[in-house]
């Protein structure tokens, strides 16, 4: 028997949470990937991590709230919370893995497309696995065809999004490539759903169950506060508003030496005697 699915049990309030959840996500880790290239190496896997833990995090987050106006008429949902949070570590290592590729080799060429392939298949294999942490009285079966078309999708954004991010332009040009990242997030979702029917097993009487919030509402409260204190740090880092470089001097980097200058500082001091000796030595013949 084929199951009634509906996805916006509460209308729009879960797909514009979730789309904002998915823009938050997208800003903090697109402004901590900028953030990233603008230090010194030793603080830079620091950066690139926590802009992994934030994307991991958002898209993981706007996933389950989507998911909590999702229903299927005649069974309840009930989610495995291993398999729910394995999806959130395969989200954050898998998007870290394409965070580190463009912030150590640059967001372009092969390094921005093997990046953001990898950042789109984390995003959407933390997606399917989600799918599949649910356990109700049936058997879902995907479309073939709109899977790919998904996968694609959560790619091009992928990429598309580390490409702004190592643009570094200032603040608005990565809210806005996070509110197109997010978009596509979002869309990669609803493509996903779209794919998706479910077929009742018919064995068990209809019941009402928990609700998908009451399930889910739990498990967001780690990642919510996450990214919240995720945003704290990036709104105090007066260089994550500015997307600017400090005005620093080469020699005064870490692990840079400056010996140029302190060459030509030496050189100053040794002409400098030999000039008042001859000066001196010239006037002498003509005082006497």
């Amino acid at each position: 028997m084929q199951g009634t699915v509906d996805g916006f049990s509460y209308g729009l309030v879960t797909p514009l949470v979730a789309y904002f959840m998915a823009c938050l996500g997208g800003a903090l880790g697109l402004r901590c990937t900028t953030r990233s290239m603008l230090v010194a190496q030793s603080w830079r896997p620091g950066w690139l991590a926590l802009g992994s833990a934030a994307i991991g995090s958002g898209i993981w987050t706007m996933h389950f709230v989507a998911m909590m106006g999702f229903t299927v008429r005649g069974t309840p949902i009930h989610y495995d919370k291993a398999m729910t949070f394995a999806s959130l570590a395969v989200a954050i290592v898998m998007v870290g893995v394409g965070i580190f590729i463009v912030g150590y080799r640059g967001a372009r060429g092969t390094a921005l497309f093997t990046g953001g392939t990898i950042t789109g298949l984390g995003i959407a294999s933390m997606h399917y696995l989600g799918m599949a942490s649910m356990s109700l009285d049936g058997k879902l079966e995907y479309n073939t065809v709109t899977v790919g078309i998904s996968v694609a999708i959560a790619m091009a954004a992928a990429t598309a999004a580390l490409w702004a991010a190592g643009q570094v332009r200032g603040f608005l040009w990565s809210v806005g490539a996070s509110l197109v990242m997010g978009l596509a997030v979002s869309g990669m979702h609803y493509t996903g759903m779209a794919a998706l029917s479910v077929h009742l097993h018919g064995t068990s009487e209809p019941a009402t169950g928990d609700s998908p919030a009451s399930l889910l509402a739990p498990m967001l409260i780690g990642p919510l506060a996450f990214l919240l204190l995720a945003g704290v740090v990036v709104m105090f880092d007066p260089l994550m508003v500015m997307g600017k470089p400090a005005v620093v001097p080469v020699e005064h980097k870490p692990g840079i030496p400056a010996h140029t200058h302190v060459r030509h500082s030496a050189r100053h001091l040794r002409f400098r005697p030999r000039r008042t000796v001859e000066h001196r030595v010239s006037r002498t013949p003509q005082n006497r």
